[in-house]
């Protein structure tokens, strides 16, 4: 391939397009998000069409053409019509190449969106402010929590204002929720998981009483009053759906029907027979008022660090001669002191004792009867003294150990005291990322990796966390990475198969441990859970693409939250003059289904208000909106708004 690059460049002139660079992954599916849920056309720059997704990218319906360039030039460029699209995304390529194409395109067109992947965030914020209209993210920082969390056992939680949203799961729902998202949850099936079905939760009772009603209130005409149904408990709540709709062409329908109501199909429940129970479930959004940590005391934090340290530094063998020498001294401490009876000169005189530098008795002072504790003393003494010999050079031993495999740059290997910890498959981006958001979080840590020359091997070894390096079996190195005794394995390398077989490994040889797999086939991920229990399956795209594409539609996602393989976005929308959320209410933004609103910050520098308990209230300019909403539902907003 040459640098003038061949393709299919658009055959006619097109405009008001959207542009994505990259076949990666990340770029197959924000391709997906905006073709399918944002209804754009998509221009793709690729490097190389017949390599990595570049081949799927080219059959997706929506797609109006497939440019390949060796890298993103000025020629590449104005190929895909730079001067006339209305966004630019870069998903692939070095934090150097990403900086050097976003400014190339702002030349090119000025009022362009620019989207591009930062592993560097500081450096993104930074390059912010040299465009017009840009935003820097980072896929891993997106994605890692949300494998974080699932390594933990734990929800995975997004900050709004000191706040903390996460999912809850069935007994886990609690009565001050903030609203239920996603019903009829199904492990052996994830695709009968409704997430934010139109009219469900919370907001279905008043959405029927408002249809029901209209805007004379509760007072039905010809003076029959209707009571509204009373609120249902959590557990009601979180599993009853409304009544089926009698319109045919709803397409919610019954949603979970009461169990004790006779089916509507005569054959969906014969005589005598029992029925099927159905492993459904339901999860709700609540709020945290501070950040779930991990439940790790200190005293155990230390123990580890102590029996850590002490099994890093020394060789069994080496072990061994030190607990002998040091019972030794000890037992010769207690001989002194039973001698003398003066604590304070035993500590002394062991102490020169063991550095070599006690004066011992002079046969003179021996025949004169002016030695200083007779024989035994004598014997205590010489013991200690050779023991302080073994001590002495093992130390030296120690020191430069320490100090010259830190100056040759060599990854630490866990000790033989590592317990309870997350062992990390992978150091890439997101390895890197999820490595150090568990350290932070206090807990015990290593990783594993192949490659000498990852970019995170160096930044976990300035952590202090223990790497294990080599590319032999996956057996041979889980148990070098203490697998038996871990918590958790998560396998977030770049490559389905490697990470399903570290997977197994890890199960294979713990059959107890939590394995989180990092996964990009979706039908590969359902039968990982119909095979597996105490796992989770998630995807670094499928977790990072949306929040690109509401970022390149000009919206702020503040975090993703996991319902297993499905996504719900937490975002906020400013309401500004022209804006197409103007003069609509809640019953207008989630009539449709896929929003919940959250909060609203009714005008600048006012207190943000949880719930919107005014459902009838309209958006004027200045407030803004946070919600929670399904990646559809999120673009419904965006085309509400009218964003151009």
């Amino acid at each position: 391939m040459t640098s003038e690059g061949w393709g299919t460049p658009p055959v006619e002139p097109i405009s008001q397009h959207y542009i994505v660079c990259g076949g990666n992954a990340l770029a197959h599916r924000l391709i997906l998000e905006l073709v399918e849920h944002y209804e754009v056309p998509v221009v793709v720059l690729v490097a190389d069409r017949t390599r990595d997704h570049a081949p799927q990218i080219e059959q997706l319906a929506g797609v109006a053409a497939v440019v390949e360039y060796a890298s993103i030039t000025d020629e590449a460029l104005r190929a895909v019509s730079i001067g006339t699209a209305r966004g630019l995304a870069l998903v692939e390529g070095s934090d150097q190449e990403n900086i050097h194409a976003a400014l190339s395109a702002q030349n090119h067109n000025p009022d362009i969106r620019i989207v591009f992947r930062m592993f560097n965030q500081r450096l993104g914020e930074n390059i912010e402010r040299l465009l017009r209209n840009g935003a820097a993210l980072s896929g891993s920082a997106t994605a890692a929590p949300a494998f974080a969390a699932a390594a933990l056992g734990r929800p995975n939680s997004v900050e709004i204002e000191g706040r903390y949203l996460h999912i809850a799961f069935d007994e886990a729902i609690t009565s001050d929720r903030v609203c239920v998202v996603a019903d009829q949850i199904d492990r052996r099936d994830l695709s009968k998981i409704r997430l934010l079905p139109a009219q469900q939760g919370d907001s279905a009772e008043f959405v029927r009483l408002a249809s029901e009603f209209g805007d004379d209130g509760p007072i039905r005409p010809g003076g029959v009053r209707r009571e509204a149904a009373p609120v249902a408990s959590v557990a009601t709540a979180a599993t009853a759906a409304p009544a089926a709709s009698a319109d045919p062409a709803d397409p919610v329908g019954p949603a979970n029907p009461d169990p004790t109501e006779t089916p509507a199909d005569p054959e969906a429940e014969a005589p005598g027979q029992e029925p099927e129970e159905e492993p459904t479930g339901t999860a709700a959004l609540q709020v945290l008022r501070i950040e779930p940590r991990e439940p790790i005391g200190w005293r155990r934090r230390l123990r580890w660090r102590v029996l850590d340290t002490m099994r890093f530094f020394t060789s069994a063998r080496m072990r061994l001669v030190l607990l002998t020498a040091l019972a030794a001294v000890l037992m010769s401490f207690g001989v002194l002191w039973y001698l003398n009876r003066n604590f304070g000169w035993t500590v002394y005189i062991s102490l020169l004792d063991l550095a070599g530098a006690a004066q011992p008795d002079q046969l003179s002072d021996i025949a004169s009867g002016s030695g200083t504790g007779g024989i035994w003393q004598r014997v205590a003494q010489v013991v200690i003294t050779i023991c302080g010999i073994t001590f002495a050079p093992v130390a030296t031993a120690i020191a430069v150990e320490v100090l010259g495999s830190g100056r040759r740059g060599q990854p630490r290997n866990p000790g033989a005291g590592t317990r309870d910890h997350v062992i990390v498959v992978g150091l890439g981006n997101v390895g890197t990322r999820v490595a150090t958001q568990l350290h932070d979080l206090g807990v015990p840590v290593v990783c594993m990796e192949r490659d000498p020359q990852a970019r995170g091997v160096a930044a976990v070894r300035a952590l202090g966390i223990p790497v294990v390096m080599g590319d032999g079996p996956f057996e041979e190195q889980l148990r070098r990475a203490r697998l038996k005794h871990s918590r958790a394995l998560v396998a977030v390398s770049g490559d389905d198969a490697t990470n399903l077989e570290a997977a197994l490994e890890a199960r294979h040889g713990n059959p107890e441990v939590r394995v989180v797999v990092r996964l990009f086939d979706d039908d590969f991920a359902g039968h990982f859970y119909k095979t597996l229990d105490n796992a989770a399956s998630r995807s670094v795209s499928y977790l990072a693409a949306p929040a690109f594409a509401a970022a390149l539609m000009g919206r702020e996602v503040r975090g993703t939250l996991s319902v297993f393989r499905h996504v719900l976005l937490i975002a906020e929308l400013a309401v500004e003059a022209g804006s197409g959320l103007i003069g609509l209410n809640r019953h207008d933004l989630e009539d449709e289904g896929g929003v919940r609103v959250i909060a609203v910050r009714f005008a600048p520098g006012s207190q943000l208000q949880w719930g919107l308990p005014d459902r009838t209230r309209r958006l004027v300019p200045g407030d803004r909106i946070v919600v929670a909403a399904t990646r559809s539902g999120l673009a419904r907003l965006n085309t509400v708004t009218g964003v151009s």
